[in-house]
């Protein structure tokens, strides 16, 4: 639904052709976002060069690729949102836009020589555990691959949540989902109904209440809201920044140790007192740029501050008190051709739907495509919950490594940091395997439900867990948090600082 910018030179064309022999190697990425170009990288840096990436789009970038919305941008500090061994201090400003990300991992491809590891419009169709050869036999659009190591980097955030409304699959007009943009779509005069109040929701309010000719803004519950600390970053300081390596290690250190602050915001047992003073600058917030008292109690949220995703914002609230924009809490009935209808009778026309509904975080797809021993797809063994040991790995399913899966998102700091962890403890399996002839390794059932007690009981004592409302990171199945890390960056490093093959079944390599 949207046009991916074209591949810079040396970028390679999809593969159109299938091959009839699989293509042998070391190991298979899947995906080219954020963890999939990471993990290129440092397997390069480790001296192995024997592996593909598959990507399924014509392009790299993952999420930031994908949500091409106007007004998409990151809510952690730029220092924080690169990774170490590639810093980024080129930032226009200290929170970088989705295009900024997404020419940073394009860059990334480039210096670090991952062009030709790279396999565009590849999407994986199957990958199969093959006991026997002890490999993994992946089949995607384009071409079969044999590798002894699976690495799926495809995240949580990469199919978009479509909400089941009666009368949708009528609408005649345009349907659009925040990550699946139509940068072609022409606003003017337009009366738009933008479904949800989440981050990308926030995020192009703005931009739509300009654009269009009258803007419906329908909210389930309201979000908590912060104002964005932003700056623009002067090109001598980005300057400085390359010239003095070590002080931008300095100003990264202490963006880390502020962030890794934020925490007491959610977890600990001061988390109410401290959420509770958050709440406080967010009401503030709102009654300043909010004075009509009615929309201001609709825009106020009745759960604590952190129970859902906090957002950063100085122009969501004053956009909302535009002539010709309307804020709608009373729930959607059903969609007719032309208009949305609420449950009170109201009938809006209306001619673009705009979802910001996010993703199915909780049930990614790629789950179902993977099939571990017993004939076992993943998504069977998540049944019950999204798991994995060190949120890495899930029993079933030898040599294979998820990057930024089960309760690796953060909600005080920088994904990369726990993507970086994750990558450090693969890595440190990969050595060991090697250097002890070991040729399989896979987590024990009792290691793995050991773990996710451990976790899941101190996620439990969260505000994402106790603070009784309905958000992305429960699990629906199992009601539980298994999107975010509840404990800090620095305890999670400390855990995946080494591999031991304790807990683990292994296999010695055949001679």
């Amino acid at each position: 639904m949207y046009d991916s910018p074209q591949p810079e030179p040396g970028v390679p064309p999809s593969q159109d052709e299938p091959t009839a022999a699989a293509e042998v190697c070391h190991t298979v990425i899947i995906g080219a976002g954020m963890s999939g170009v990471a993990a290129a990288i440092r397997l390069r840096q480790a001296g192995i060069e024997d592996f593909v990436v598959l990507e399924r789009s014509d392009d790299v970038g993952g999420t930031w690729r994908d949500n091409r919305y106007p007004g998409a941008a990151c809510d952690v500090p730029g220092h924080l949102y690169a990774y170490s061994f590639a810093p980024a201090p080129q930032w226009r400003t200290t929170l970088p836009t989705a295009r900024e990300i997404h020419r940073y991992l394009r860059r990334c491809v480039t210096d670090f020589g991952l062009v030709r590891h790279l396999r565009l419009n590849s999407e994986v169709e199957q990958a199969r555990w093959d006991a026997p050869e002890g490999r993994w036999d992946i089949r995607a659009v384009g071409g079969r691959y044999r590798s002894r190591f699976l690495v799926v980097a495809t995240g949580l955030l990469s199919e978009p949540h479509v909400p089941e409304l009666a009368g949708l699959d009528t609408f005649r007009g345009p349907v659009l989902h925040t990550a699946r943009w139509d940068d072609s779509c022409n606003w003017a005069g337009k009366r738009v109904a933008l479904i949800g109040t989440g981050a990308s929701a926030v995020q192009c309010v703005p931009h739509l209440a300009k654009a269009s000719g009258a803007l419906s803004v329908y909210q389930r519950t309201p979000p908590w809201v912060l104002p964005r600390l932003q700056r623009r970053v002067p090109a001598v300081e980005s300057a400085l920044y390359r010239r003095r390596p070590r002080l931008r290690r300095f100003v990264r250190a202490a963006v880390y140790w502020l962030r890794e602050s934020w925490l007491l915001c959610f977890t600990g047992p001061a988390h109410r007192a401290v959420g509770a003073g958050a709440a406080v600058l967010a009401r503030a917030h709102v009654r300043r740029q909010v004075p009509e008292r009615e929309l201001r109690r609709r825009l106020t949220p009745s759960y604590p501050l952190g129970c859902k995703r906090v957002l950063l914002s100085n122009d969501y609230y004053p956009a909302l008190r535009r002539t010709g924009v309307e804020l709608v809490t009373d729930p959607i009935a059903h969609l007719s051709p032309d208009a949305v209808v609420t449950r009170d009778g109201t009938v809006r026309p209306t001619d673009v739907v705009v979802l910001g509904t996010g993703f199915q975080a909780d049930q990614p797809a790629v789950a179902r495509r993977i099939v571990g021993h017993a004939e076992q797809r993943l998504s069977d063994a998540w049944s019950g919950g999204m798991a994995a040991d060190r949120n890495v790995m899930v029993p079933g399913f030898p040599n294979m490594f998820l990057l930024l899966g089960p309760n690796s998102g953060l909600g005080h700091s920088s994904l990369t940091l726990l993507l970086e962890a994750q990558l450090d403890y693969v890595l440190d399996c990969f050595g060991q395997l090697a250097r002890r002839g070991l040729a399989e390794v896979e987590v024990l059932s009792e290691t793995y439900s050991a773990y996710s007690s451990w976790l899941h009981e101190r996620a439990r004592r969260t505000v994402w867990s106790r603070g009784g409302c309905h958000s992305w990171y429960l699990d629906s199945r199992s009601g539980r948090n298994t999107a975010l890390w509840p404990l800090s960056v620095r305890g999670y490093r400390a855990l995946t600082r080494r591999f031991h093959t304790a807990g683990h079944r292994v296999r010695a390599e055949e001679r």
